[in-house]
């Protein structure tokens, strides 16, 4: 297991998301918000995903559903260290980050199979 491409796809997920989300607050309106959060989080984390994926030899889904875990983690984990509460439609957000991340890992595999396929051939 990658760990440290893991943690570091996991923050780089979480960073994007945020600078995603940013400017739908401009817009001041929590629908809006909610849906860039749910959506930016399965896009993020697919994107990270892929990108943690590029150095493994196997196990590409579990290294990007590892890698949608960790985003979420780390929200929750600064969430709880505001004390601050969370909607029921962020948890949903943090399934979507590892559904990405999964998501993410099998075009991964996808691309190596296809890649191992043409240079067998």
């Amino acid at each position: 297991m990658r760990w440290g491409r893991i943690i570091a796809g996991g923050f780089l997920a979480e960073v994007a998301l945020i600078v995603v989300a940013i400017p739908s607050l401009a817009f001041g309106n929590q629908n809006i918000l909610n849906w860039v959060a749910v959506i930016g989080s399965a896009v993020t984390s697919c994107g990270a995903a892929i990108w943690v994926a590029r150095r493994v030899d196997s196990r590409f889904v579990v290294h990007g559903g590892l890698t949608g875990l960790t985003a979420a983690l780390i929200y929750i984990a600064l969430i709880v260290a505001s004390g601050q509460t969370q909607p029921l439609i962020y948890w949903v957000a943090h399934g979507f980050k590892i559904v990405g991340g999964a998501t993410g890992g099998m075009f991964a595999a996808h691309r190596v199979a296809r890649a191992r396929t043409v240079a067998g051939a």
